[in-house]
């Protein structure tokens, strides 16, 4: 089951890598990405009614390729890797929502067509965007911190709610979560476009297995408010080249406002239970 939850892992940051950098079969990558994200939720629960120790390691995952087709079989041999090993997922039910889910998603992979991959040319140039050299060198620096930082959000509140029976909190983390996948998503298709895209590095465990919940409440209140900053440096630096980008900040930043809001009530929450 372990094995099979690091699979499933790997498999959906590759699709997700793939949907940035097709240009044609996006939408479709993106959503068995969210499959995948779910097979992994479901996988983890069953780790968890089992009382089976687990953690988010896994192994890097080449991504940089020229042709399409060759990331799309690389996907396509992950997942028939774990069609493979289905049958070590007692729960029928999960076994055979997740097998006819593979199944499709192997038959739709292979009816994609094939197209050139610039997600890893380092041109660091974006479509009818002129940037200066000030504001591309810190837009580049921005992505690759923040979408490390989302992944990591995602897996950390991933990690919480599955570990949680507590309804209130879990709610909070679960919008973190969402939230986290919007900024991830946007800022790997802007890493992708710029040819930059990169999988997010493996998380450390100790991370996501909090002991002080409410700690981590104070510390994750602080890196908003720090990432709040840095957006508003950022929105100043394109500002200049580009209203458009200096728009999309000035909204990241504004978000995070909610975000904090969220875990100053989980934390007043936490302290009071």
């Amino acid at each position: 089951m372990r094995e099979i939850f690091i699979d499933i892992h790997e498999v959906w940051l590759e699709i997700l890598m793939a949907g940035f950098a097709s240009k044609k079969s996006k939408v479709k990558l993106f959503d068995s990405s969210d499959i995948l994200f779910r097979h992994f939720t479901w996988i983890e629960n069953s780790l968890i009614k089992s009382n089976i120790d687990y953690n988010y390691n896994r192994e890097a995952i080449p991504i940089k390729v020229e042709n399409f087709s060759y990331l799309l079989n690389d996907i396509i041999k992950r997942i028939k890797k774990i069609i493979d090993n289905i049958d070590v997922i007692d729960d029928k039910a999960l076994r055979d929502r997740i097998l006819s889910d593979l199944n499709f998603i192997i038959y739709d992979i292979s009816l994609m067509e094939e197209e050139k991959v610039t997600s890893f040319n380092t041109k660091r140039e974006l479509t009818n965007i002129k940037l200066e050299d000030e504001a591309r060198d810190a837009l580049t620096i921005f992505l690759f911190e923040e979408s490390y930082k989302e992944y990591e959000l995602i897996m950390i509140y991933n990690y919480l709610r599955a570990n949680s029976s507590d309804v209130f909190l879990n709610r909070i983390f679960s919008i973190l979560v969402d939230e986290s996948f919007f900024h991830l998503r946007s800022f790997g298709q802007m890493m992708s476009d710029m040819g930059i895209l990169a999988v997010p590095r493996i998380i450390n465990e100790e991370l996501y297995k909090v002991d002080n919940i409410a700690q981590f409440l104070r510390d994750g209140i602080d890196e908003e408010i720090n990432a709040k900053e840095e957006c508003k440096r950022l929105s100043d630096a394109v500002a200049k080249d580009s209203d458009e980008l200096a728009r999309f900040f000035d909204l990241i930043n504004n978000q995070e406002n909610y975000h904090i809001a969220l875990m100053e009530e989980a934390l007043e929450y936490y302290e009071k239970s």
